[in-house]
């Protein structure tokens, strides 16, 4: 016993010390006295969840596909889809993101298959979130005490958009694993680790993502000084942007910044991002709901919460269940509600774009119960409500319990309903493998019309002679062309490209030259968008999958799968891989 209270009287000591010290925070000083999950016990329990969205999340956004999969496919096996952010005229897209998963892809690709690289990087990606969380949680549990980590832990941890986004090949969830190791940082008081996290996440992720470091900017300036904050950023800047500029102007053979050209474009560019769609306000409310459900509105009000909390009880230390504070609350707040206040009024709303607040809100939602409780233990003890004393943590007990439910049956509806593009093309995969190994001569087109946006990338194509073609259908906007085959596709000007999102007719190729299709059976059809399912002279069935029919199902049972009942209230289109009757004679490969 004695020598607990000496390891606890040390810590305690040392704690102290620390808060009039600027220098970082280490973990096992923060609460002696309180009780939260270790690092260790919380990483494992990141890292399961990222290992199982690793293996059954989805491709949600055709980003991901064609910026992305595809170009990274490209610098590993040497061919795949080249769009037109990837032109040297545009040059808006780095290739130094995606070179940090094609080294690895290509030490993988000696060893393994390309579906099996394609689940090790994913894989790679899920490793990497859940250390950035866990060095989040370690700078909260730091900075807020036990309470608010432990509720931090069971946010993330059942959090529907985090299933989806840690492992998304994406900037954005790449500036998300990066925004939490600059938090995890900046609550520990390390001002270093947290600039340059934020210049990674700027310069190879988003450049957007320097919003989210303003509040960081200033906390340092007003503590360090802006010399410190001044140096910190120019060596950060420069360890990152050097490379960076070097890689990318090597490939295009032209001197390109590649985050100051996402800026000019997104911000003057001709049309910019508007081209590809509007939502209403209401869009993100609606998203930040079904993925974040009660987490997303408590994260809300997090800042009118505290200023009641203010009024209530007159006190203007941060939380009574916090350690010292050196960083304001309200600067703690400010990253979600700049991001906010800038994506919220921009036109073009899309999913990803919130990805790196994703674990700010859930900070903002665990503050925000954390002042619920207090105000009810305030409560009981001004109007000596003492029997209720016992009920106080209810609250909280209730509303984990209601977000984990919800957030679990979010991810399991998703994976249901439209897991059926990665289930048919995994199948495929195989199917192609072993027709090559019967017939190595012979190259083969997969076609898609409609579908083309759920396509996951040519790693679920075996080889060279397996390749994605496309058919006309009634998206009239411009599709990717494949990287040229000569040594130098990285700097050739492509033809038939643009910014505007013009059509491309070049891009299409006639039904009689496919010799697979993957489509949708929807029961509307377009004379652009037949139902080849239907075509039984021509097309018989290969591979097919369940994928929801939003339309005609019940929208909460669709959002959230509740067992027995959304079976009854949803109903489901076939997703499917067709293959020729009569097959065609395929094209001989092409011999080097």
């Amino acid at each position: 016993m004695s020598s607990g209270r000496e390891r606890r009287r040390r810590a305690a000591a040392a704690q102290q010390e620390q808060s009039a010290s600027p220098g970082p925070v280490r973990p096992e000083m923060a609460s002696p006295d309180e009780w939260a999950p270790s690092t260790s016990a919380a990483f494992k329990l990141f890292l399961v969840t990222c290992l199982v969205s690793a293996k059954w999340s989805n491709i949600s956004d055709c980003d991901e596909t064609f910026n992305y999969w595809e170009p990274t496919h490209f610098l590993v096996y040497g061919h795949g889809f080249q769009p037109w952010e990837y032109s040297p005229l545009y040059a808006i897209r780095s290739y130094a993101y995606n070179a940090l998963h094609a080294v690895p892809g290509i030490v993988l690709s000696t060893m393994f298959d390309k579906l099996t690289v394609f689940y090790l990087l994913r894989t790679a990606l899920g490793f990497a979130c859940a250390g950035a969380e866990t060095y989040f949680y370690e700078g909260v549990l730091i900075r807020f005490g036990s309470v608010v980590a432990q509720l931090l832990l069971v946010f993330l941890v059942f959090a529907s958009g985090m299933f989806i986004s840690c492992c998304a090949f994406l900037p954005s969830s790449f500036a998300m694993v990066m925004v939490m190791v600059a938090f995890g940082a900046w609550l520990r008081d390390d001002h270093k680790i947290a600039v340059f996290a934020i210049a990674v996440a700027s310069c190879l992720g988003w450049p957007f993502t320097a919003a989210v470091g303003i509040p960081i900017a200033i906390d340092i300036m007003r503590r360090a000084g802006f010399k410190d904050f001044t140096l910190y950023a120019l060596v950060s800047g420069l360890m990152v942007l050097g490379p960076q500029v070097a890689l990318d102007s090597l490939l295009y053979r032209r001197l390109v910044i590649a985050p100051l050209n996402i800026v000019l474009y997104n911000v003057f560019g001709q049309g910019g991002p508007d081209l590809y769609g509007v939502e209403p306000f209401s869009f993100y409310l609606k998203n930040g709901f079904l993925n974040l459900n009660i987490v997303f509105v408590f994260g809300l009000f997090v800042l009118p919460m505290w200023i009641l909390r203010l009024v209530v009880l007159r006190k203007r230390e941060m939380l009574v269940w916090s350690s010292k504070m050196s960083v304001p609350f309200w600067l703690v707040l400010m990253p979600m509600y700049l991001w906010m206040a800038i994506f919220f009024t921009r036109p073009h709303k899309e999913e990803r774009f919130l990805f790196p607040i994703y674990p700010l809100i859930c900070l903002a939602a665990a503050l925000s119960l954390g002042v619920f409780q207090e105000l009810l233990t305030a409560i009981v003890i001004k109007f000596r409500y003492f029997r209720f004393g016992n009920w106080i943590a209810a609250p909280g007990i209730l509303f984990t319990a209601v977000h984990a439910f919800l957030g679990v049956t979010r991810s399991v509806a998703l994976y249901k309903g439209y897991h059926a593009p990665l289930g048919v093309y995994g199948e495929l995969y195989y199917h192609a493998r072993a027709e090559s190994e019967r017939h190595p001569m012979n190259s083969y087109n997969v076609c898609v019309g409609k579908e083309w946006y759920r396509f996951p990338s040519h790693f679920f194509l075996p080889n060279k002679r397996w390749r994605l073609q496309f058919l006309r259908s009634e998206f009239r906007g411009q599709l990717p062309q494949p990287y040229s085959s000569q040594w130098n596709a990285t700097f050739i000007i492509p033809a038939n490209m643009n910014d505007m999102n013009r059509e491309e007719t070049s891009r299409y190729v006639s039904e009689e030259q496919c010799d697979y299709i993957v489509d949708l059976d929807s029961p509307t059809e377009t004379q652009r968008e037949p139902r080849y399912s239907e075509m039984k002279a021509k097309w018989k069935l290969l591979f097919s999958h369940p994928f929801l029919d939003a339309s005609r199902s019940n929208p909460f049972f669709r959002s959230f799968y509740i067992p027995f009942y959304s079976d009854v209230e949803t109903e489901f289109l076939r997703y499917n891989v067709l293959q020729r009757v009569t097959p065609r004679k395929p094209a001989p490969a092409k011999q080097k």
